[in-house]
């Protein structure tokens, strides 16, 4: 039975009678194994316009309230503990219980934060402790006496953050006489049309695995604007020439470790993932008895292999522009799907803009328009791999 991606169905899956708004959902249509099979995923996800091309968006998270000891401390009459610079000090008021996660001893706050450390009473319920220097702390909890008052309030806000629309434009031509010729391949003007498109998607494509987000010439009337990509945004990297034991190889134990500790300790339990050739050689040779080949429903068609673990789910794809890209056939790419949105300028997804040629031109001139960018609601949920070349 076909299966699901987590966050694929809704509104905007094509049903048998459902007609295209435009040329970026046809193409998904037409081509969904083709050069674009990210914009075929991402047109299933949530699409949504904006009325500037800098547009926003706010990222919140639980914050980890971790922290760690600046000084070692032998004596157990000390009350007094230094904390390297860290926000997460600032949720340690009265009452708040916090654990040396190195030797086990639980202390309790007798007074709010500083700012800079620490005021606890020690060894709650426990024996004589040592607290070295760098040790790692960690907010366990809350303890009030009987009868006693509320805590000083604590609380976080939101994080924003935001990308360009890039404008993408791709044109094409032919001449009257070219127009009027009767060729054995067919109409050459609906020919280029059709590769017209497909070169436009696969400019957009590329721009959002690798584009960087800039501004040039803001204070002007006429900036030109580019969209952050996927590897320019992604702060989850496991870089596989300095991340393991061996240089550019990761065994199917570190694989399996990473995939437990951080692809999938925030986010969905089922993520896609975009593959190079080698990196599905790796695949290959670690997970036989994992792959599950199926076609995704609500997906366009876009045929993946699942591979699934203990952690959670990967629906892979080998992506054909990672074989044409230099350095990409051993990389990774995962996506968390409900936490990425394509967005376009108001009047501005993909279209085609029709004889735009100069009134003098013997010919006819037609572009491919878009203005569009990608929203990354939340990066720690999507996961780049690199330099992935050998399995041990």
């Amino acid at each position: 039975m076909p299966t699901a991606i987590a966050g694929l169905r809704g509104t905007g899956e094509f049903s048998t009678d459902f007609r295209p708004e435009n040329y970026r959902e046809l193409y998904a249509m037409l081509e969904p194994n083709g050069s674009a099979p990210l914009q075929a995923l991402l047109a299933m996800t949530s699409s949504e316009s904006t009325n500037d091309p800098k547009f926003h968006h706010f990222r919140d998270e639980m914050p980890a309230r971790t922290m760690t000891v600046n000084g070692a401390i032998a004596s157990t009459s000390t009350t007094a503990i230094v904390i390297d610079a860290d926000t997460d000090v600032q949720f340690a008021v009265i009452g708040t219980l916090v654990s040396n996660m190195d030797t086990g001893e639980v202390m309790r706050c007798t007074a709010d934060s500083s700012g800079t450390g620490l005021t606890v009473e020690r060894n709650i319920g426990g024996t004589t402790h040592q607290i070295a220097d760098n040790a790692n702390l960690a907010i366990i909890g809350f303890a009030d006496k009987e009868g006693g008052n509320s805590p000083t309030p604590v609380s976080f806000d939101a994080t924003t953050d935001f990308n360009f629309t890039q404008i993408f434009k791709t044109a094409v031509s032919v001449s009257r006489t070219l127009q009027n010729t009767a060729l054995r391949t067919g109409d050459k003007e609906q020919e280029v049309i059709t590769k017209g498109l497909k070169l436009h998607m696969s400019d957009i494509e590329r721009a959002m695995f690798w584009g960087i987000r800039n501004e040039s010439n803001g204070s002007t009337s006429q900036p030109t604007r580019y969209t952050g990509g996927l590897t320019s945004q992604i702060t989850a990297v496991t870089d596989c020439a300095s991340a393991f034991a061996t240089a550019n190889v990761m065994t199917e134990k570190e694989f399996d470790r990473t995939l437990v500790e951080n692809i999938f300790a925030w986010g969905g339990k089922e993520k896609v993932a975009f593959i190079g050739a080698r990196a599905a050689a790796n695949f290959m040779e670690i997970a036989k008895n994992r792959w599950q080949p199926t076609q995704v429903e609500g997906s366009y068609g876009v045929n993946m292999a699942r591979y699934s673990t203990f952690a959670g789910d990967l629906m892979v794809y080998l992506h054909p522009m990672f074989r044409q890209i230099p350095g990409m056939d051993d990389a990774v790419i995962i996506l968390d799907m409900p936490h990425l949105c394509y967005r376009y300028l108001d009047n501005s997804d993909t279209q085609l803009q029709r004889d735009i040629q100069a009134t003098d031109f013997d010919g006819v001139k037609h572009q491919y328009l878009t203005e569009c960018g990608l929203e990354m609601k939340q990066a720690q949920v999507h996961h780049y791999i690199k330099n992935w070349n050998a399995v041990a």
